[in-house]
């Protein structure tokens, strides 16, 4: 009777292994060219950043993800926008720590799990809907 030597073949244990490796590469390929790219938003369509168009409105209806991008077009000369607290948002007033920006083309990367308080100097504009209020999800 045959004897066995107690060895395992080379081929026995290499093809399991390429085998479970070229999966895990598959899945690994997969993953990153299926990964969500972050989506530049101009806010407000055409009319950008402007109380023509009040932007919960326009913020209602998409999903924004941690590094998605908020860019502002307006005029600078006649507005401006604020990140401010709740209460800022809701009183149209600025918060103590409130960041202002006024460039014209100002561009806001989110942050995962932020509530995102936008709106304006100008009480008026603010009133008439000059203000938005978002949240970042997780990106997927």
């Amino acid at each position: 009777m045959a004897q066995s030597s107690g060895h395992v073949s080379y081929v026995a244990v290499t093809v399991p292994i390429a085998i479970v490796m070229t999966v895990l590469c598959l899945f690994l390929a997969n993953a990153v060219t299926n990964a969500r790219r972050p989506t530049t938003y101009i806010v407000g369509g055409d009319d950008g950043w402007d109380p023509v168009v009040p932007m919960d409105t326009w913020a209602r209806g998409k999903t924004f993800y941690a590094g998605d991008i908020l860019e502002f077009k307006y005029d600078y000369q006649r507005f401006n926008l604020i990140v401010v607290n709740r209460t800022g948002y809701e009183t149209c007033e600025a918060n103590v720590g409130a960041i202002e920006y006024s460039s014209g083309d100002d561009k806001i990367q989110l942050n995962y799990g932020y509530n995102y308080f936008i709106g304006t100097y100008t009480p008026e504009d603010c009133t008439t809907g000059l203000k938005m209020a978002i949240k970042a999800l997780a990106p997927r």
